[in-house]
């Protein structure tokens, strides 16, 4: 793979493999574009934020593709959010706190916008919605992602798991509504405008089915059951129409802030790098993935799974 500049004057690159074309989203090709990134704030002397330059060269895979990512002011959320803005993409970033969202915005620089979204209430999610409309003219890939975890609920849910009859009410309920309900409200606000424009993909971030059904892992894997039926509901709803929709999963626990602080070193050795949504996740919102519809991706799997389609 190699970068290629298409004028003088400008301020972005093309990333192209040994033919000239442009490259498919990979891991290698990710890396490229980040590390690129970074080379091009370092020469320029842009402030970096946890690794990531708030003055940014982009490398234009997806260039004028518009997406919002719920939930993307850390976690899986805010490594996707890199990889797109990274592949050229202008992102999304909500948040139920407006300021952590510009926050996480400002450190992908100026083609990100932070954007207040509650997803578990209908006039934030409308609100939230419109103002990305307002902001981005439109809106082609929307990534449900926003969630809760177990930590809310049982702080040392991996070392010492509690049983579903010693779980709040209240704590089983904002787990739910956050990732269930969060999915529903805004896939309800966004599918019809995607409909009416012709166009539109959705992409679902679920979990492992062993996750779903783990012992002392009540509400989250139910949440996440959840969320996964609602996915492929949708699909089916939406077949035959301009608009796609796919699920995409890690494919094992991750190094987010989901995570127990307390966990043991051997735990942590094992967990995934959020960066690896980075390639599945550019990929779905490429033109590669036009036709790809009620798929389930998991990330670990997703260059195997490129392979052989």
């Amino acid at each position: 793979m190699r970068l290629h500049k298409p004028s003088a004057n400008a301020e972005h690159f093309e990333l192209l493999d040994a033919a000239g074309r442009r490259a498919a989203p990979t891991r290698p090709a990710i890396d490229l574009c980040l590390r690129t990134r970074t080379e091009a704030a370092e020469a320029t002397g842009a402030v970096m934020s946890r690794g990531v330059p708030s003055t940014l060269c982009r490398v234009m895979l997806l260039a004028d593709t518009r997406v919002v990512v719920t939930g993307a002011t850390s976690g899986l959320g805010n490594a996707m959010a890199q990889a797109l803005a990274a592949a050229g993409a202008r992102v999304g970033i909500t948040s139920r706190e407006r300021s952590r969202a510009e926050a996480a915005a400002m450190v992908l620089g100026p083609s990100a916008k932070g954007i207040e979204m509650d997803v578990r209430d209908v006039a934030s999610v409308r609100a939230g919605v419109d103002e990305i409309y307002e902001q981005f003219g439109g809106l082609d890939v929307l990534v449900n992602n926003a969630g809760i975890g177990m930590r809310t609920v049982n702080p040392r849910f991996l070392t010492d798991p509690q049983p579903f009859w010693a779980v709040a009410p209240a704590g089983f309920s904002d787990v739910l509504e956050t990732k269930v309900t969060g999915c529903f409200l805004v896939a309800l606000e966004v599918v019809p405008r995607m409909l009416q424009a012709g166009a539109g993909r959705v992409i679902t971030i679920s979990m492992s089915e062993q996750t779903m059904t783990r012992r002392g892992f009540v509400p989250y894997g139910p949440a996440g059951a959840g969320v996964e039926a609602l996915a492929r509901v949708m699909a089916a709803d939406l077949g035959g129409s301009p608009v796609r929709a796919n699920i995409l999963l890690p494919g094992g626990a991750t190094a987010t802030g989901m995570i127990p602080e307390d966990v043991s070193p051997q735990t942590r050795a094992t967990l995934l790098d959020p960066a690896i949504m980075g390639p599945p996740i550019v990929w779905l919102a490429s033109a590669d993935a036009e036709g790809i519809h009620d798929e389930r991706i998991v990330a670990t799997d997703f260059e195997e799974w490129l392979a052989q389609r």
